[in-house]
C-alpha cells in the first residue's frame, strides 16, 4: 500500500511531528512488516527522535549553527544551498517497523518532518509492506 501525506509548513526551518499522520497510514490488521516514508524534496528531511519542544528547538538551532544561511556556491543559483545542506545532514527518508499493525517505534521516538526552505507544501510518500 502506498499513499502520500501533504503537509503544509509555516517556516524558513521548522520540525512538524508527523507520527501521527504516518501512524494513519498502517492498516490496523497488519501482523508485521514496514513503513517506509520518502520526502520528495532535497530541502526537508526526515528525522526519528523525541517529539519535545525544546528539543525540536535544539535540532532548529543545531542545525541553523551547523550550516550558515549564506556564502555556499549554490546560492549563486537561487539562494538556499543552506537548505540543501541541511536536508543531507538529515536524510531525506526513514523505515520504521510495523507489528501489530502499528508503528514500532520506541518509547520517546516519533517521526518529525524537518523544513529546511519553507515555507512550503511538502509531499511525503508512504509505503506500507507487509512481511512475508
Amino acid at each position: 500500500m502506498q499513499r502520500t501525506l501533504r503537509v503544509s509548513t509555516e517556516a524558513r526551518l521548522e520540525t512538524i511531528p508527523i507520527t501521527d499522520r504516518v501512524a494513519d497510514v498502517v492498516p490496523d490488521d497488519l501482523a508485521a512488516g514496514t513503513c517506509h516514508l520518502f520526502s520528495q524534496h532535497t530541502t526537508a528531511g526526515i528525522l526519528v527522535n523525541e517529539d519535545e519542544p525544546r528539543l525540536r528547538e535544539d535540532v532548529e538551532s543545531f542545525l541553523a549553527e551547523l550550516v550558515p544561511d549564506g556564502g555556499h556556491r549554490h546560492d549563486e543559483l537561487d539562494g538556499n544551498a543552506d537548505s540543501h545542506l541541511r536536508a543531507a545532514l538529515i536524510g531525506g527518508d526513514a523505515t520504521i517497523p510495523v507489528s501489530d499493525g502499528a508503528l514500532a517505534l520506541g518509547t520517546w521516538q516519533s517521526i518529525l518532518l524537518v523544513e529546511c526552505d519553507g515555507p512550503r507544501e511538502r509531499e511525503l510518500v508512504v509505503t506500507v509492506t507487509a512481511a512475508d
